[in-house]
């Protein structure tokens, strides 16, 4: 009779274990197709500028207000999406902010005029830039089911969606599809994916920190979280900076072909995709700051050396080691604000997010000035300073540890 009762009890909890371990699969499997699904639709606007720039006939100029509505939106929306998490969960958070990410997209191609496009691009920033906080708030959460930190290979499947949304997106430029068809078809492939996902997202485990004090929609980052922003600030000013001018350098300064400086951007972001998905397993095997401090020190100086030899090659090898350098800060900094002992995660992680993304979109063009005044060797230089500042301040991601 004991043997049967033991062996009941060993069947049972051999299901139970099962079970769990199906949920962990099939969580993990939602929250990285949700990172990946908010990858395609953003690099489907961005595939398709030059359409909208030919169909609205924008000036440089307008174009740059229409842009300035992106972030504008996403700013907004960050510290209300750390307030929605603390209300509703990061799980009907993403839903929410999803939902006015993909029923803007086929109003930007139904746009003929740069006032209607303006307002379309603050909805679709303003849910991109919810989104992005609920999915590293739900991508915590999972970690926790899981027991290993998942969050900088989540970031890795974010780069894979905007590498297959604008590889879409020049196939459909290629055979001339209309925009708005085009913009629809990936809306209704998303909302379906999304809707289908929001089952296999978990709910929040409570959250201790959230007090019983209202969480105010805005507010400044909490001074505690100042030295983390310095990592994020540093390492978004970096990968703005070669975004907007690392080809500029290879075809400017050392008079490489136009084909040649494109392939700046490619090497650098083949870099931070390898980073971002092995960066989980260092971390786990070295911990978060010897991965910012070493990343920043191999960024810093790859990239400073390649300015040293000044050839076309060094250059590539310094954007190499810059992608793979930086890639681990940015996802580290959203887990230690969201493990921050005092801080709510949503709040925390809607904080960083502000601070980051302000770096990524002020810093690039104020380096743009420095460049004006001096050189874009002088701008390359800055950025190898910046990944160092980043290292300096690597003790600040002492709480990125995967905490269980």
């Amino acid at each position: 009779m004991t043997a049967t009762v033991t062996g009941v009890a060993a069947t049972t909890r051999n299901e139970n274990e099962q079970e769990l371990e199906q949920l962990r699969l099939r969580a993990r499997i939602g929250i990285s197709l949700v990172f990946f699904i908010n990858g395609v639709m953003f690099a489907t606007w961005i595939s398709r500028i030059p359409a909208v720039t030919h169909k609205l006939d924008l000036s440089s100029a307008q174009l740059g207000m229409a842009l300035i509505a992106v972030a504008v939106g996403a700013l907004i929306a960050f510290p209300l999406a750390g307030k929605q998490i603390c209300q509703r969960g990061s799980a009907t958070t993403i839903v929410m902010f999803g939902a006015l990410m993909i029923a803007a997209l086929p109003f930007l191609g139904l746009a003929n005029h740069l006032w209607m496009l303006i307002p379309f691009l603050f909805c679709l920033g303003f849910g991109h830039g919810g989104m992005d906080v609920a999915m590293n708030s739900q991508g915590m959460e999972i970690e926790r089911l899981l027991g290993r930190p998942i969050l900088s290979t989540l970031h890795g499947y974010w780069s894979l969606g905007s590498f297959a949304g604008a590889g879409v997106g020049a196939l459909a430029a290629g055979v001339d599809l209309v925009l708005v068809a085009h913009f629809l078809i990936i809306a209704v492939i998303a909302a379906a994916s999304v809707t289908l996902l929001r089952r296999e997202l978990i709910e929040d485990a409570p959250d201790e920190r959230s007090g019983s004090e209202p969480v105010p929609a805005f507010a400044l980052p909490p001074r505690s979280l100042w030295l983390l922003g310095m990592v994020v600030i540093a390492a978004a000013i970096g990968e703005g900076a070669m975004g907007d001018w690392g080809g500029l350098f290879l075809r400017d300064e050392l008079h490489t072909s136009s084909s040649f400086a494109a392939i700046g951007f490619a090497v650098f972001s083949l870099a931070m995709l390898i980073g971002r998905f092995s960066a989980d397993w260092v971390v786990d095997r070295f911990g978060p700051v010897p991965v910012v401090r070493y990343g920043g020190i191999l960024a810093g100086t790859g990239l400073a050396i390649g300015l040293a030899f000044d050839q076309p090659w060094s250059v590539l090898a310094g954007y190499f080691a810059v992608g793979i350098g930086i890639a681990a800060p940015f996802p580290l900094v959203f887990r230690a604000a969201g493990n921050h002992p005092t801080i709510p995660r949503g709040q925390g992680v809607a904080a960083i997010a502000t601070i980051g993304y302000s770096g990524f979109l002020l810093g690039p063009p104020a380096l743009g000035w420095i460049a004006e005044f001096s050189s874009l060797r002088v701008l390359m230089v800055c950025v190898a300073v910046l990944c160092f500042v980043a290292a300096a301040f690597a003790p600040a991601t002492r709480s990125a540890g995967y905490q269980a």
